[in-house]
């Protein structure tokens, strides 16, 4: 996960980690575990919060 990606995104939709989490149906725990912990999330977690934030999956992973 790119979580510098992760967190400018979520600055321009103006999304704190709880609004994402909900937003995306995802547990906010999720969300910390990707910005603080770098976990890797599961590909239907990656879909939801890219939708979410306008993006493809793809987009937020580190490559």
């Amino acid at each position: 996960m790119d979580k510098a990606k992760l967190l400018d995104l979520m600055a321009e939709k103006g999304l704190t980690q709880a609004e994402l989490a909900d937003k995306a149906g995802v547990s906010r725990t999720a969300v910390w575990g990707l910005l603080k912990k770098g976990r890797t999330p599961t590909p239907v977690t990656l879909g939801k919060i890219a939708r979410v934030l306008g993006v493809r999956p793809s987009e937020l992973m580190d490559m």
